[in-house]
Formats: C-alpha cells, sequence, structure tokens
C-alpha cells in the first residue's frame, strides 16, 4: 500500500483511541485527518484514562499542521552583498513566481518553504513504498502487539525506546519494524521513525529497504533535520545504490534552510552529486535558491563559491532553463570580488545578458568599477561611470571608491582626493571606507602633507576603527625612513585604539632598522607576552637578523631556540649566519622533529572540547583533525582565534595558513590529521557523538577552566558566569563535582540538550580568582564578572534562570535545541 494515500487504515484495532485518515488525494488539505473512537473495547482496559487522554493530546499535536511561516537566515553584518545592492534598485513588483530569484531582497530571504511547496516537487522521482495493514496480517497476537508499540513508541524518548524494542526483538520481524517506521511516518512523529529505523539496522535479520530509506530520507528533509536526513542519503550510497532525484532535492534544500556555518558547502557538494552521480536534471527552483545563497554572503566570503555559480549557470544554459536577469548580474558581481580579474570571461557575461535583451543594472556597473579598480583599467571605469550617471537612480557610495582606487593605480592620487571631495557633495557625507582609501592612496603616493591632513580630519570626524589609516602612514613613514615618525604614529595609535600585530611589526622593522635592538627586545617580549598580538615568522626573523648583524649572539641563539619550538622558518639569508653562531658553541642545527603537544595545547584544547569545539572524523579512525570555528559577531572569539592560530601554527593544515603577519585570519581553521587528535577525538567524541570523558575529573585545570569559558561561556547582564557543556546527565555529574572539589560551588540548569554550569552572585568571584591568570588580557574587562553591564537580552544564556529548586529542568524538551541535528 503506498504511504501518501492512507485510506481509512485503523492504526489501533485493539486500542481505546483509534486514527482514521481520510485519503490525501481526495482531501483539499492533506494535513487535516478525521479522529473516530472505536467501535470495540480494547484488551488493555488496565491502562489509565489519564494515559489514553495524554495520548491523545500528544497524537492531536502531532497531526496538526506544520507551521508555514518561513525559515530566515540572520541579517548578514557585511554591506558588500549581492542582494543588498540589489534591494536599492529593485523597484515594488508583484511576487515572483516559485523558483524566480528576481530582485533577491535582503528582507525575504531564501524561502524553503516555497520551495518545498513548488509544483516541481509533485513530479521529483521518488520509490514507492507498500507496506501491509495490521488487518492483513494473520496472527491476532501479532496485530495486538504491534498496535500497542505504535502508540507506545512514539510517547518515549531514545533510552526508553530502545528497551521496548529490545525487549519485543524475539518476535519483531523486518516487515514488523518496517510497519512500526511507516506508522511514525504517517503522524508526523519522524523523529521516532528515525530511532526505530536506526534500531533495525542494528538487527542481524536486516536487509536494506531503499524504498523505506527514501521516504525516511525526505520526511526528515522536509523537517530540516538536515543531519538524520544526510545520514540516510549516505548509507544509501554505501549500500551501492543512488539516491533518489526527490532526496537530492530536499537534501539540498534542507542545507540551504540553516543558518549554520558549513550548510552552504555541503548544500553545493549535494547539489553537484545529484547531476555528476545520480545523473538527474535539478529543477528551476533549485539552481536559483543554490545561486542566491551564494550571492546572499558577503563579497569576501562569497567569492569562492564562483566555481560553483559558473556550473549552475552552465546547467541553466545546458538544459535550456531560463536565465533570470539576476543571474548574469550576480556572475560579474563574483567575478569583481577575485583577487585576479577575468576580464575576458565578464566580457562575455555582459554580451550575453545584452544578447537576451536585458539592460545593465546599477548593481552591474557597481561591479564593472569593482574590477577596473583591482586592475586599473581607467578607460573600462570612465565608460561604467558614464552609464551609472545616466541612470535615474541615487550614485552609490561604493562608485566613488572604486573611482578613487582606479586613479590611484593609475598615478593621478590627487584626482582620487578630488573624487573623495566630490562624494561628500553629492551624498552629503563619506564613510569609513572612503576614508580609509584616500588615506591608502596618499600613503602609497607619499603625498606626505595630505595624507597627514587627511588622518588627522578622519580622526577628528569620530569615525571607526582609525587602525588602517595608522598602518598605511607608519608604512609610508617606514618606506620614507623617517622613523622618528614611525615611533610617533606608533605612540599616538597606543593612545587612540588597540594596536595589532601589524603596527607591532612596522615599529619592530623600524627599530631594527635604525640600530635600536634594546628597545626593539622590548616590543618583541611585549608582542610575545601579549596573546591578542603574538610574534610571527615575520617578527622573529626581524629580530634575529638585527641581533647577528650586531653580533650580539647569545640572543640570537635564543630567538633561534624560539623559533624552533614555534616551528617558524628562518629566513634562507640568515641560514648561514645562523650556522656559524651555532658552530662557536658546537652546536647542531636543529632540524624540524616531529610535533608534539605541548601541556599547554593540551589543557587548551581540553578546555575548547567543553565548550563545544568541533572535529572532523577520517573513515579509517585513526588519524583526525580539529576545527577551529569561531564566531564572527562574538568579540570574544576574535581575539581567542589569533591566540589560537599561532599556538597550534604548526598543526595547522596547509590550505589553512594565511600570509604571515596577515591581519585577516579565517573564522574556521583544521589541523592535520594525527594520532594526537585521535586520543582526544575518542574521549569526547565516542562513536559519534558527544560525550564528557571518564577521565574528566583528572583533567580540570584553571587553564581547561578558563579557555571553557572564553569559548563557549558567557557572563551575563547580572554578572553572574555561564558554562554550555553537553553531555550525558551523569558526565555533568562528573564535572561539577570536580568543580565542588576545587572549593567552586556551581548550579546546573539544562535547556534542550545542553546543559548550563552557573557561578552566580560571589561564585562567579571565586570562579575569576582561579581562572584570571589565563584569560587573555584583552578579553579580562568584558569578562570579568562583578558589576551589572549591558549585554545582549536575546543570548540563549541570558534567558536561563537558575531560581527554580531544582538543579536540573527536566521538564525542558530535549528537541529545543539542535532542532536540526
Amino acid at each position: 500500500m503506498l504511504l501518501p494515500s492512507i485510506a481509512q487504515a485503523e492504526l489501533y484495532p485493539s486500542s481505546p483511541l483509534s486514527l482514521t485518515f481520510l485519503p490525501a488525494r481526495h482531501s483539499p488539505n492533506p494535513n487535516h485527518v478525521l479522529l473516530s473512537l472505536p467501535l470495540r473495547s480494547s484488551p488493555f482496559s488496565s491502562i489509565s484514562l489519564r494515559h489514553h487522554r495524554r495520548d491523545f493530546l500528544r497524537l492531536r499535536r502531532s497531526l496538526l499542521p506544520i507551521s508555514t511561516q518561513p525559515r530566515r537566515f540572520p541579517p548578514v553584518s557585511s554591506s558588500r552583498t549581492f542582494v543588498e545592492h540589489l534591494e536599492s534598485e529593485a523597484s515594488p513588483s508583484p511576487e515572483p513566481e516559485v523558483g524566480d530569484v528576481g530582485g533577491f531582497p535582503e528582507s525575504e530571504p531564501f524561502d524553503s518553504e516555497k520551495c518545498f511547496a513548488s509544483a516541481d516537487m509533485k513530479h521529483l522521482a521518488a520509490p514507492e513504498l507498500e507496506v501491509k495493514e495490521l488487518g492483513e496480517l494473520p496472527e491476532q497476537w501479532r496485530r495486538s502487539k504491534l498496535a500497542w508499540l505504535c502508540k507506545e513508541l512514539p510517547a518515549h524518548k531514545l533510552g526508553t525506546m530502545v528497551r521496548i524494542l529490545n525487549a519485543q526483538k524475539k518476535w519483531l520481524r523486518q516487515e514488523d519494524v518496517t510497519y512500526l517506521a511507516v506508522h511514525c511516518m504517517r503522524i508526523r512523529e519522524n523523529e521516532s521513525g528515525f530511532r526505530v529505523y536506526k534500531w533495525m539496522m542494528q538487527q542481524h535479520w536486516y536487509r536494506f529497504d531503499f524504498s523505506l530509506a527514501t521516504k525516511l530520507a525526505d520526511y526528515l528533509g522536509k523537517e530540516r533535520k538536515f543531519s538524520k536526513c544526510r545520514e540516510i542519503f549516505d548509507d544509501i550510497i554505501n549500500q551501492g545504490r543512488v539516491p533518489s532525484e526527490s532526496t537530492f532535492h530536499i537534501l539540498v534544500v534542507a542545507y540551504l534552510s540553516a543558518p549554520v556555518q558549513g550548510c552552504l558547502e555541503e548544500a553545493c557538494g549535494i547539489y553537484n552529486r545529484m547531476i555528476q552521480l545520480g545523473g538527474y536534471l535539478p529543477r528551476l527552483s533549485l539552481h536559483n535558491s543554490l545561486f542566491r545563497s551564494i550571492v546572499s554572503k558577503p563579497g569576501s566570503f562569497s567569492k569562492h563559491f564562483l566555481k560553483q555559480a559558473e556550473f549552475i549557470f552552465h546547467n541553466l544554459v545546458t538544459t535550456g532553463l531560463e536565465i533570470h536577469k539576476e543571474i548574469y548580474a550576480g556572475l560579474i558581481w563574483l567575478h569583481s570580488y577575485q583577487d585576479t580579474i577575468d576580464k575576458k570571461r565578464i566580457t562575455e557575461i555582459r554580451k550575453e545578458m545584452q544578447q537576451t535583451g536585458f539592460e545593465e543594472s546599477r548593481e552591474v556597473l557597481v561591479s564593472i568599477l569593482r574590477a577596473c579598480a583591482k586592475e586599473g583599467d581607467l578607460e573600462e571605469a570612465k565608460k561604467a561611470w558614464y552609464k551609472l550617471l545616466r541612470l535615474e537612480s541615487d550614485l552609490p557610495p561604493q562608485a566613488f571608491v572604486y573611482r578613487m582606487e582606479v586613479y590611484g593605480k593609475a598615478g593621478d592620487p590627487r584626482k582620487s582626493l578630488e573624487i573623495f571631495r566630490e562624494m561628500k557633495g553629492h551624498l552629503g557625507s563619506t564613510n569609513v571606507v572612503a576614508y580609509h582609501k584616500v588615506i591608502e592612496i596618499l600613503c602609497k603616493a607619499q603625498e606626505i602633507e595630505l595624507a597627514e591632513s587627511l588622518v588627522e580630519e578622519f580622526i577628528s570626524s569620530g569615525f571607526k576603527p582609525v587602525m588602517p589609516a595608522y598602518i598605511d602612514l607608519m608604512n609610508m613613514y617606514f618606506n620614507l625612513s623617517f622613523h622618528d615618525r614611525v615611533e610617533l604614529a606608533f605612540s599616538q595609535c597606543l593612545e587612540k585604539c588597540q594596536p595589532t600585530r601589524t603596527v607591532y611589526s612596522i615599529y619592530l622593522d623600524s627599530l631594527v632598522k635604525v640600530g635600536n635592538l634594546e628597545k626593539a627586545g622590548e616590543i618583541f617580549g611585549q608582542m610575545h607576552e601579549n596573546g591578542a598580538i603574538g610574534i610571527s615568522a615575520r617578527s622573529c626573523n626581524t629580530i634575529l637578523s638585527g641581533y647577528l648583524q650586531s653580533g650580539d649572539f647569545a640572543k640570537a641563539e635564543k630567538i633561534y631556540d624560539l623559533m624552533c619550538r614555534k616551528k617558524y622558518d628562518v629566513e634562507s639569508s640568515l641560514t648561514e649566519k645562523i650556522d656559524f653562531v651555532l658552530s662557536l658553541n658546537k652546536k647542531r642545527v636543529k632540524r624540524p622533529a616531529s610535533p608534539k603537544l605541548s601541556k599547554e595545547q593540551r589543557e587548551i584544547l581540553v578546555g575548547l572540547l567543553l565548550g563545544g569545539l568541533q572535529v572532523d572524523l577520517n573513515g579509517n579512525g585513526k588519524n583526525n583533525m580539529i576545527r577551529f570555528e569561531f564566531s564572527e559577531k562574538s568579540g570574544t572569539h576574535s581575539f581567542l582565534k589569533r591566540r589560537m592560530y599561532d599556538l597550534y601554527h604548526e598543526w595547522l593544515h596547509p590550505s589553512c595558513k594565511a600570509n604571515d603577519g596577515s591581519e585577516d585570519m579565517p573564522h574556521v581553521f583544521f589541523t592535520i590529521p594525527h594520532l594526537y587528535f585521535s586520543f582526544y577525538i575518542d574521549q569526547f567524541w565516542p562513536k559519534g557523538r558527544s560525550e564528557i570523558p571518564k577521565l574528566i575529573h583528572r583533567w580540570l585545570s584553571p587553564c581547561v577552566l578558563a579557555y571553557w569559558y572564553m569559548y563557549g561561556g558567557h557572563r551575563t547582564s547580572a554578572g553572574d558566569i555561564l558554562l554550555k557543556l553537553r553531555g550525558s546527565q551523569e558526565g555533568v555529574l562528573k564535572v561539577v563535582q570536580s568543580l565542588k572539589a576545587m572549593l567552586l560551588d556551581c548550579r546546573v540548569k539544562r535547556k534542550g540538550r545542553a546543559y548550563w554550569i552557573g557561578f552566580l552572585g560571589s561564585n562567579s568571584t571565586s570562579f575569576w580568582k582561579v581562572v584570571e591568570p589565563y584569560i587573555l588580557d584583552d578579553l579580562k574587562d568584558s569578562l570579568r564578572p562583578g558589576d551589572e553591564t549591558c549585554s545582549d537580552k536575546t543570548s540563549e544564556a541570558e534567558s536561563i534562570s537558575f531560581e527554580s529548586g531544582s538543579d536540573t529542568d527536566e521538564r525542558a524538551s530535549d528537541r529545543s535545541d539542535d532542532e536540526n541535528s
């Protein structure tokens, strides 16, 4: 019998409560069902009436129509997103049809509900699932037991459900368990259906059922349970089968619907396999939805998806589907953000766009100006600017900035300054980006007076940040050998803002160049001690060259030893000199040895894993890697990110290593696969699930607690300290007992699948005294407990209340958190 058309099936023939479903194909609303009471009594009359009423209410809730409110992405913080540029030019128009990317308004991000409701879904290929009904079973006892299991299983959590199924293992067959899974899908308890399916896979009589796996994966995907849908998807492939078109389609949309970092990459991967592995032709709505998700990100992020966007465009062309104007505009926008501009490809896209009859919009012209600014193409920039002037729309600020950059590269910095002044006249004001760009241009052209006056004007305007302006100014002074001005700019920078490694490095280079090695040593020591700034291979080589040139071989040898511990390479120009220094003391040049995790690295890793650090598992289970992921919106994570990047520098994968001294650190980076990491993964992620190690009481140290607090903790507006922890209740109890053994009293509250450990009132002060020595200097003011301060009231931690008498909130639903997992 087909699953979508359940025709008046008496689900509980032996229960006081049964449901009769109207066939979906005859009902105007497939979510509507008819509840009916049975005519015969139940043999399970000993069950209390309250128990029946609970089941009735639960079943009624499960049959309510699924909410049609769309899941929305959080607003993008960057102003350089394609959708925001289009928003200002889009005029009021009728709502586009399903599958239309028309306009990409920022206020209406990707609507996954419409994609699932699309007419395209009605024609996706999916296997039919046939299941026998209870009335077709010959044994009365089997019908009764199955009916009882249908009623009991959805009402329990995983542990109880597994125990019930294990108790019935002697008589259950695959056909029986398949019926249970199908029943759970019928009553919209897809989570329970997944648990039943996973239990069935562990039985010795299990045979892979492609139809059942497909239906369950599709149902989970429609509920945005992308991780469980992906698990079944991978199992289908491991069985040597190709997932159905519907599974591919739904899984892509499920990933796109989740505002979780990394889901866009997964959606692209599934989309590509849908075409290359499955040989399917995706619907227009899927092409457009994926493309829209790519261009809805900031340009610095989206530019890495250019090949994927070109692949989508190629599929649209080869399958003869309609290509919207915004697809062309989005492709040009992506090309304009590349480090190397492909002028030939941009010209081809513009030509195709004109042949189709689409006029170049404001966004396209701004993208052309951005590409011209990177290439220094003055003539093409003038053409794009004149076209922009002819459009009946306001001039975007970005256009002025790109014109300034074009003239700067053309060797006319004063024209750039003139455009900067014109910008204020046309728009009524300037912005931070314009100030940064014109100061950069003037400093590179070594227009000292103009640059200095503009920096003073910028600082007096109150715009933030001022750090880039000081960096450009110090670089100009250094290139001109005005070392006294470098020192003056560095002092002013210390007064007005928090300096970065780049500022310290420029000043260090200046001190070494003038031979002030005593001061250079002090600055290098400050960099080394300050975890938020840190040292790099560049700074080490700089101070090493100074000591070698001055003949201070003792200090040079110490710097060399430090570089060996940090796994930094010595510059080729210094290799011969350092070999000579080491030969004087009859020391051999230290060759790179196999890396080992230091005590500090091990403790910090434990703290981060307690705070929620993710891992990447390899199939062989031997060598695994650690995934360092930091929130872009968290100020604490921005400082912690730099510290972790420097601390685990020698362990990082080559693809994740940024240019030395760069301030633009990635928010996600990986280590190389190694057996050392596998040990911690086995402790914290046994069998792929997050757990608290049995030996956690031996590992909790002040350093571990400090990094747990910085990575996964929160300081509330009331001044309390909260730590988030995932794992079993027994594991959380071990952690609490260990904390109390350290004389740290705390409270525990459960919310969803996570626990919150709270240090309230004076207990937060006690906790702070323990961890303060290990907190980064730049974070101490923001993380120190005590007085009430302004905080994000919408934060998850701000909603945690420890006022109830119980230590754990058992009433919290285990589905309220990580709904997609």
